[in-house]
C-alpha cells in the first residue's frame, strides 16, 4: 500500500507541488493552499497580537521614563546610550542575524526532510554555529564597553552630560551577548514555524525594562533604565529557552495530521478515511492501523520522493528548476553574515545622523525625535508583521526552487504590508497631537514637548511606506542563503541622501528637517530595492509590484485630511484627548474602507480575508470525510422438524470484522 507523503509540522505551510499528471493533485494542492494560508494568518495574527501588547509596553516605558525624567539632559544623555540596545535590535533580532539564520535553517530542515544527510542537519548546524556565534557576542560586548567614551563623543559632541552617557552605554552594552542569543532563538524557531515565543520577546523586555525604572529610579536616577536593559535582555532569551530545547530534542515533532490519510478499524468494523482531493486512489483492506500511520519512504524522502498515480506507478516530478537543498552542506558562511550585518548596521545609521544633527540643537531635541520615532514606527512594524512571518515559507520555496511560489508570496505581503502601513500613516498624521497628548504629557512633559514631538511626527510618517518597502523586500534579496551586495549598496546611497539632506535642513527647519531628510533616504532606498528585483533576489514583477504600492496612496491622503479635519473639530482645552483621536481614528478607517476597494487597492480584500479565516473556529467539518460501518449479526438458523433451540451462551467478546 502506498501512503502519501506526511509532512512534518516545518512544511505546514508550504503545500506539495502540484503535478498535473497524478489524478486529483490539483484539488489536493488547491486544498493545502488553503490551508497553507490559514496557517499563516493565524500565525500573523498571533505574532500581530504579541507585537501590538509588546509596543504597548514599549510605550509604557517611554510613559514611564517621560514622567520619571522628563525631557531634559539626563534623558538625552540615556538616549544616547539606547544607541547600543537599538542598534543590537536591529542588527541581531529583526534584520541582520535573522535574513543570515532563517535561509541556513529552512535549508537545514529541507535537508531533514529528504532523509539524505546523515545525522540531524538542524543540529549539526546549531553546534557549528551557536558557539562561534557566541564568543563573538561576547567579545563585541567587551568592545563596547571599552570603547563607551569614545562611542558617546562620536555620537553626540555637544552633549551636555558626558559621563552619565558613558555608564549608561556600559551598563547596556550586554545587551549585546542576550540580544545576540535572543535573535538566533528566534530565528531557529520561525524556520521551524513556531512564533508564539520570538513574537513575546519584547513584553519580557519592556517587562524588565518599566520594572527597573521604578524599583531603581529613585536611587540610581536614569541609570536604572540601563539596568532595564540588561534585565530585559536576559529575559528575552529565558521566554524562548523551554521552545527551542523543545525543537531541538524532538526532531521529527508531530506529523500534521490534516495531511495524512486515515484508516481506522475498531472491534465492531468502524472504517474512516479522509481523502487529499477528488481523485484518490481506493485502498486495499488488507493494511493494518500501523501501515496506515506510519510514513512511507517517499514521505521521508521529501521532494526527492516520485510521484505516485492512482495504481502506485511512478510519475516524473514536476519541479526541474535546481533547489537549494540538492547543495552540498555548507558551514556559516561570512560574506553572508557580513553582508546582511552590513546591511542593518546601515540602515541604523539613521538615528546616529539624526542624533549627530540634533545634538547642536537646544535641549530636548534627541528626546522630542525618539518619541516621535517610536510612535510614528508603531504602523511599520505591524505591517511587517506578516513579512515576518512568511519570511520562512519564501526561503523554504527558493530551496525548493519554487521560484514561482516566492514571487507570488513576496508580491502578496508587499501589497498587503503598503495598505496596512499607509492606514497606519494617515492616522498618525491625522491625530498626532492627540495621540502625543494622551501618552506623554504629564509631570515633566510639558504642553511645548506635546506640540514638538506631533509635529516631528507628522513628517516621519510621511517615509513609513519607504521603511516598509525595504523591510519587505531586503528579506526576498537574502532568502536564498546567499551574500548580496546590491542591499547594502542600496542603503548606502539612501544614508548618503539623509546625510546630506540633513546637514541642509537642520539649520532653517530643525528637528523637522532631521525627520524630512530620513523620510527623504529611506524612499530613496526603497526605490532602488524595487528596481533591482529580479537576478539578484526572489524575481518579483516590478510594474505590479509599483501599481500596488501607488493605489494605497491617494486613498491614504484623503483619509488622512478627513481624520484631521474632525480630530481638529472636536479638540477642546477641556475634553480628553481620547475623544478626538477616536473619533479621527474611526474616520480614516471609515475613509479608508469606502475609498480602497473603489481604487482596486490589492491588500483591502485579502486582510478581511485573512482576519475572518484566522477567526474560524478549530473544530470544523471534515471535507470529504467517509465513515463506513460493517457489523456482523448472526442469523438464526433453520432448524429441523421437532428440534428444540439450544439456549445461547455467554459472549466472550466481540468478534473482528472480516
Amino acid at each position: 500500500m502506498t501512503t502519501p507523503p506526511v509532512h512534518a509540522p516545518d512544511e505546514a505551510a508550504v503545500p506539495a507541488a502540484r503535478s498535473a499528471d497524478v489524478p486529483g493533485a490539483d484539488a489536493g494542492a488547491d486544498a493545502g493552499e488553503r490551508s497553507s494560508r490559514g496557517l499563516l494568518a493565524r500565525a500573523a495574527l498571533l505574532t500581530a497580537v504579541l507585537s501590538v501588547a509588546g509596543s504597548v509596553l514599549g510605550l509604557a516605558r517611554d510613559q514611564a521614563l517621560a514622567r520619571l525624567f522628563g525631557a531634559g539632559r539626563e534623558t538625552d544623555a540615556f538616549l544616547v546610550a539606547w544607541t547600543v540596545p537599538e542598534f543590537a535590535a536591529t542588527l541581531l533580532i529583526e534584520d541582520g542575524l535573522a535574513f543570515a539564520l532563517v535561509p541556513m535553517f529552512s535549508l537545514a530542515l529541507a535537508r531533514r526532510a529528504q532523509g539524505t544527510v546523515p545525522g540531524d542537519p538542524v543540529r549539526a548546524l546549531v553546534a557549528a554555529t551557536l558557539p562561534r556565534l557566541t564568543l563573538a557576542f561576547a567579545a563585541a560586548g567587551a568592545l563596547v564597553v571599552a570603547a563607551a567614551p569614545v562611542l558617546v563623543r562620536a555620537l553626540a559632541p555637544g552633549l551636555p552630560d558626558h559621563a552619565l552617557a558613558v555608564d549608561c552605554t556600559r551598563l547596556t552594552a550586554t545587551c549585546v551577548v542576550s540580544f545576540g542569543l535572543a535573535g538566533y532563538c528566534s530565528a531557529a524557531l520561525r524556520a521551524h514555524r513556531r512564533f508564539l515565543a520570538p513574537a513575546a520577546i519584547y513584553c519580557a523586555y519592556n517587562t524588565g525594562i518599566i520594572t527597573a525604572m521604578f524599583v531603581l529610579g529613585g536611587r540610581w536616577g536614569v541609570r536604572a533604565a540601563a539596568v532595564g536593559v540588561a534585565v530585559g535582555g536576559l529575559l528575552m532569551v529565558a521566554a524562548q529557552l523551554p521552545s527551542l530545547a523543545g525543537q531541538l530534542r524532538h526532531p521529527d515533532g508531530c506529523p500534521d495530521r490534516r495531511r495524512l490519510r486515515f484508516r481506522f478499524r475498531f472491534p465492531v468494523g468502524f472504517r474512516f478515511r479522509r481523502n487529499e482531493g477528488a481523485g484518490a486512489a481506493p485502498r486495499t483492506s488488507t493494511a493494518t492501523t500501523t501501515d496506515a500511520l506510519t510514513p512511507s519512504a517517499g514521505a521521508t524522502a521529501g521532494t526527492n520522493a516520485p510521484h505516485r498515480g492512482t495504481a502506485g506507478q511512478e510519475a516524473p516530478a514536476p519541479r526541474t528548476t535546481p533547489r537549494a537543498a540538492d547543495t552540498p552542506a555548507r558551514p556559516l558562511a561570512l560574506a553572508l553574515l557580513g553582508t546582511v550585518l552590513l546591511f542593518a548596521l546601515c540602515r541604523q545609521s539613521q538615528v546616529l545622523i539624526e542624533r549627530f544633527l540634533a545634538s547642536g540643537l537646544p535641549s530636548g531635541a534627541i528626546s522630542h525625535l525618539n518619541y516621535a520615532q517610536k510612535v510614528a514606527q508603531i504602523p511599520m512594524t505591524l505591517s511587517l508583521m506578516l513579512c515576518t512571518v512568511t519570511f520562512p515559507v519564501v526561503a523554504r520555496a527558493v530551496a525548493d526552487g519554487d521560484t514561482e511560489r516566492a514571487r507570488a508570496r513576496v508580491e502578496r505581503d508587499v501589497a498587503l504590508a503598503a495598505g496596512l502601513v499607509l492606514l497606519g500613516t494617515a492616522t498618525v498624521v491625522a491625530c498626532a497631537p492627540q495621540v502625543v497628548q494622551l501618552l506623554f504629557q504629564r509631570g515633566a512633559f510639558t504642553a511645548a514637548d506635546t506640540a514638538a514631538t506631533a509635529g516631528v511626527m507628522r513628517v516621519y510618517a510621511l517615509g513609513l511606506l519607504g521603511q516598509t518597502v525595504v523591510g519587505a523586500l531586503a528579506r526576498c534579496y537574502f532568502s536564498a542563503g546567499r551574500a548580496n551586495w546590491y542591499p547594502l549598496g542600496a542603503m548606502a546611497v539612501g544614508i548618503a541622501a539623509t546625510a546630506g539632506a540633513g546637514a541642509w535642513a537642520v539649520g532653517p527647519w530643525g528637528v523637522s528637517g532631521i525627520a524630512a531628510a530620513n523620510a527623504a533616504g529611506i524612499t530613496v532606498t526603497a526605490a532602488l530595492l524595487v528596481a533591482g528585483t529580479g537576478p539578484r533576489s526572489v524575481p518579483v514583477r516590478v510594474r505590479r509590484v509599483l501599481g500596488d504600492l501607488a493605489r494605497p496612496v491617494p486613498v491614504a491622503v484623503a483619509a488622512a485630511v478627513t481624520g484631521a479635519l474632525v480630530a481638529d473639530h472636536l479638540a477642546a482645552p477641556g475634553v480628553s484627548p481620547a475623544v478626538p483621536l477616536a473619533a479621527g481614528a474611526a474616520a480614516v478607517v471609515g475613509v479608508f474602507a469606502v475609498l480602497a476597494p473603489v481604487l482596486g487597492v490589492r491588500g483591502a480584500v485579502p486582510a478581511v480575508e485573512s482576519v475572518r479565516r484566522s477567526l474560524r473556529p478549530v473544530t470544523r467539518r471534515l471535507p470529504h470525510g467517509r465513515i463506513s460501518l460493517r457489523i456482523r449479526f448472526p442469523l438464526p438458523r433453520r432448524l429441523p422438524p421437532g428440534a428444540r433451540p439450544r439456549r445461547p451462551r455467554k459472549s466472550r467478546g466481540s468478534r473482528r470484522s472480516r
